[in-house]
């Protein structure tokens, strides 16, 4: 398949260098709003534009507490293992991070955990993993807009297995914080009131230990990627925010990954209307701690 051929959400790119591989993760259910979850695919591609798949790598158990919503997948490799957190709901339940390994990147990725490893009272997701300085593991994660209004960007330390919180979780900034997010979901039937996403938050360090923190909204061209920079060096902030996105034409839940030949790339998916959504990788140039991305062609492979 090539890359303007799939469909899918919250794009995740984890590099294999060894194999010499790319491993595409998102958002992947036919209908991801209001159908079934059936569960996440992957891609295996080892030039950015063609791919081999999808290959199924999380299909829930019959126990399963969740039956909806499965969305946004990301891998990482850890302590050995490959570690799947992704955002699950059910009917019953509030949306919440769940946590599950594999031994392989195309699993079968299991859960670690009897449910969530966020908060059970509250409406979270898109986690994504971070190590501390001292290589302590950390989820994440948005506290959503559904239930606060002014979406949250969250923290909480894990344990080092990642099976369960260590602390509770604290909060890093809200979205009306940024100066560039703007009161909308991005919903045809909207909730009265200001309303402001957080979707999709990714650390970055650059060499010059500049931390970054991606994460999505709305701004006033729709869907966006903004960047907010630690002025501490670490999870704990405070954040300052770029008041102009990182990339903000009506695409988002973007992360950065190193091509096989080490260049620095933004996945995202882009448009953000269902049943458009295509993966896009954008270059980025780190220069003096700053970060800045080139729109290109959404299909680009690696030259």
């Amino acid at each position: 398949m090539k890359t303007c051929d799939i469909r899918i959400r919250d794009p995740y790119v984890l590099t294999d260098t060894d194999a010499g591989r790319y491993y595409l993760y998102g958002t992947t259910d036919e209908n991801p709003w209001s159908g079934p979850g059936q569960g996440f695919s992957a891609y295996v591609g080892t030039n950015l534009a063609d791919w081999q798949g999808p290959f199924t790598v999380f299909a829930p158990p019959v126990d399963f507490w969740a039956d909806c919503q499965f969305w946004a997948p990301e891998v990482h490799r850890y302590a050995g293992c490959y570690y799947m957190l992704a955002s699950f709901k059910a009917e019953n339940r509030r949306r919440g991070v769940q946590i599950l390994r594999a031994k392989s990147p195309l699993g079968p990725f299991v859960p670690i955990s009897d449910g969530p490893i966020t908060p059970p009272e509250w409406e979270s997701l898109d986690g994504t993993l971070y190590l501390d300085g001292q290589g302590r593991p950390w989820l994440i994660f948005c506290h959503e807009w559904t239930q606060l209004g002014d979406g949250a960007i969250c923290g909480m330390r894990l344990e080092k297995d990642l099976s369960a919180a260590a602390e509770a979780p604290v909060t890093l900034f809200h979205a009306s914080q940024s100066g560039w997010s703007v009161a909308d979901t991005g919903q045809i039937v909207r909730k009265t009131g200001e309303n402001y996403v957080t979707d999709g938050p990714f650390l970055h360090r650059c060499e010059d230990g500049t931390l970054w923190m991606l994460w999505s909204s709305y701004a006033r061209c729709g869907y966006a990627v903004g960047l907010a920079k630690s002025l501490s060096g670490d999870i704990s902030g405070p954040w300052q925010h770029l008041t102009k996105p990182l990339f903000e034409r009506n695409g988002g839940h973007g992360m950065l990954f190193r091509t096989l030949k080490g260049q620095l790339r933004l996945a995202i998916h882009r448009p953000n209307d269902t049943p458009w959504e295509r993966p896009c990788f954008l270059p980025v140039e780190e220069k003096n701690g700053r970060l800045t991305a080139r729109e290109e062609d959404c299909g680009n492979a690696e030259l």
